[in-house]
């Protein structure tokens, strides 16, 4: 086993998804910028565009598994038993972006580096917008929730397409869709979101298994520490006010967007 790469990979594992769990938003949009940029910093062989985006969706696969086991295992224990997923908005949003990341991962094989930073580039503008964009959602009871189904399997199949390229479950984007456009209360949306990445991700890994640039060892690594920094950032979350941390987290999604696309450029 080689030491150095444990380290670095289980660490950004760790802070990549400690941050995810801490602000509640997708763990691909810190970890890509991580795990394209630091390897060098440190003297390790630079991974590809393609390598980071397959670590990335295995990261975001096993991340959101725990998520739907602690979920399930917390509504278990909730007195009311009262269910926030829509299975309705899952099924719908959940089949699309199934395809779409499914879709997303295979052709990303096929594209250029350049071309999955690009993308990359314009989600994380997307990502600051929305995440400056205040929620909307009310808490509502989650029994009677109205959208129009059609423009949610839609939305969906895009944002599965995009997030399968650079090895996302799309939740950045999905969870401000959810509250902005379709007024989903937001414990619904919470719930909801997660089954619908856990259902990305799984297509995500089979289009990544399919279009090959597999770096088994990194990925392992990099999944050992992203399961406990999810859980540690979800348990601080709750214990502290995170505004202050989610602006700063705008602002270094920013300087990495800014050099990607210097890069690009």
């Amino acid at each position: 086993m080689d030491v150095l790469l444990f380290i670095i990979m289980f660490i950004l594992g760790l802070v990549g998804s400690f941050f995810s769990g801490l602000l509640g938003i997708g763990g691909a949009i810190i970890n890509y910028p991580l795990l394209l940029y630091v390897p060098s910093l440190m003297g390790m062989e630079p991974f590809t565009a393609h390598e980071v985006s397959s670590i990335s969706m295995f990261q975001v696969f096993f991340s959101s598994l725990a998520g739907v086991v602690a979920f399930q295992r917390k509504k278990r224990k909730a007195r009311d038993g009262h269910a926030l997923v829509n299975r309705t908005l899952v099924v719908y949003m959940g089949f699309s972006i199934l395809i779409g990341s499914l879709i997303g991962g295979i052709i990303s094989g096929h594209l250029d580096g350049d071309v999955i930073n690009l993308i990359y580039g314009i989600l994380a503008v997307i990502a600051i917008v929305l995440m400056l964009i205040p929620g909307r959602g009310t808490e509502a009871s989650s029994d009677v929730v109205e959208f129009n189904r059609w423009i949610a399997a839609g939305s969906a199949l895009a944002v599965g397409v995009v997030s399968g390229i650079v090895g996302a479950g799309g939740a950045f984007i999905l969870i401000p869709i959810m509250l902005t456009v379709f007024r989903i209360p937001t414990r619904t949306t919470i719930a909801s979101s997660l089954a619908i990445v856990f259902i990305s991700a799984i297509g995500g890994v089979i289009g990544k298994v399919s279009g090959g640039s597999i770096p088994i060892e990194p990925i392992i690594y990099t999944v050992i520490g992203s399961l406990i920094g999810a859980s540690l950032g979800s348990r601080v979350s709750s214990m502290m006010n995170v505004s202050v941390l989610r602006y700063g987290l705008i602002v270094l999604i920013a300087v990495t967007a800014v050099k990607v696309w210097a890069s690009i450029l």
